[in-house]
């Protein structure tokens, strides 16, 4: 964890699913979480939710793909709370199409908000990160990145890219004191499934608390060690 007494943890595309539970998660913790997203009215309700149970958290609306609105967000943090200690880059999308039935406004969504996104972010926050020596960056990636699945071939492709991106990422400022953690989970019931795939499979399906606990135990983890890539599925396998 960050040096500070109470770091300032920045959580994308966290009005709800796994981006909700981790801020849950480090709230719960003692961390000053910021939320993230462009649902203004989810936001507002998640916000409330950790406050009830006594957590420090503010949220900001943010459209990831868009470079302006990721600076501001990032200034608007600095300003307001002080620098970004963690940033979890959860906002995420998918279609699940065949590749024939995928358009080009599909393909722009899917790829702009996961790799695009996690870009604009990440470089928001690295520069400080570097400066102090001390940061890290958690990516909320998909084992689609390493796993074959058919109709998530855009999916598929942006998170493949984000995972690439990363890791060539890591190697660059491995020595500069930031830590960059890639979390690739399976099947997580969360609304990028539709209601029936999440009622059939629900006894598979892992939760998305499930995978906030494993992010907490990575940024937990000893100084001297670093956990780069971890690979989560459904006990049973993948769907």
């Amino acid at each position: 964890m960050p040096a500070t007494d109470q770091p300032i943890v920045w959580v994308t595309g966290a009005s709800r699913g796994i981006g909700a539970a981790v801020a849950s998660a480090f709230a719960a913790r003692g961390a000053h979480v910021v939320l993230t997203g462009r649902n203004i009215s989810a936001l507002r309700k998640k916000t409330k939710e950790i406050r009830d149970l006594g957590g420090e958290v503010s949220w900001l609306r943010c459209d990831v793909q868009e470079e302006k609105s990721v600076a501001f967000t990032c200034r608007t943090i600095s300003r307001r709370f002080g620098a970004v200690d963690i940033l979890v880059n959860n906002a995420g999308v998918t279609y699940f199409k065949p590749f024939d039935k995928t358009t080009v406004q599909d393909f722009d969504h899917v790829v702009g908000t996961n790799l695009r996104g996690l870009f604009l972010a990440t470089k928001s926050v690295l520069g400080g990160m570097m400066m102090r020596k001390n940061g890290v960056i958690v990516n909320i990636l998909s084992v689609s990145a390493i796993t074959t699945f058919k109709n998530s071939s855009a999916y598929s492709a942006s998170k493949a890219g984000a995972l690439a991106l990363s890791r060539g990422l890591r190697a660059e400022v491995r020595k500069s004191g930031v830590r960059i953690i890639d979390i690739l989970p399976g099947a997580v019931e969360t609304t990028m499934w539709d209601r029936e795939e999440r009622k059939r499979y629900h006894s598979r399906m892992m939760q998305p608390e499930d995978v906030a606990e494993i992010v907490i135990a990575a940024i937990h983890s000893p100084k001297r060690l670093l956990t780069e890539e971890i690979i989560i599925r459904p006990t049973s396998g993948d769907l």
